[in-house]
């Protein structure tokens, strides 16, 4: 029979309480850690704009590891914009305007999801741009003279 060893994190109290101020992060980020090697982290990015499209691919030439995966965006520009993902991450595009991003590295995925953002962060007007999971903006009124 195998026996489960738990690990658990303590702290004695003391007179500082500068010392207890980081333990909801380092709880946090323990937890974080837990959740993505036992169900794992995802992030779902939805293009929202007249051609917008995304596809993944590999692309030998480029490949810093083998076997890395390219995110391809076409947003508009006169070149579609690619991004190598990290190691420990898979993509699919599961529709033409949907990005799947999953792996156990919660920071990671956001990163990664947040740099893709930048190319076309959502703007106010149009409600158009790159939007992280449920992401919603307000949308303004058109400026009247």
């Amino acid at each position: 029979m195998g026996y489960a060893s738990t690990q658990q994190l303590r702290h004695s109290h003391s007179a500082s309480r500068t010392l207890t101020y980081p333990l909801g992060t380092t709880w946090a980020y323990l937890n974080n850690y837990i959740m993505g090697v036992s169900e794992g982290h995802t992030a779902v990015l939805r293009l929202v704009g007249i051609g917008y499209r995304a596809t993944v691919e590999s692309r030998p030439d480029l490949e810093e590891y083998p076997g890395q995966q390219f995110v391809s965006l076409k947003l508009g520009f006169s070149h579609p914009v690619e991004m190598g993902l990290p190691k420990g991450m898979k993509a699919s595009a599961p529709q033409p305007t949907r990005v799947l991003l999953e792996g156990i590295d919660k920071e990671q995925i956001m990163q990664f999801a947040a740099n893709l953002r930048k190319w076309r962060k959502p703007e106010p007007y149009k409600g158009k741009g790159i939007f992280i999971n449920d992401e919603t903006i307000k949308l303004k009124q058109k400026k009247i003279k």
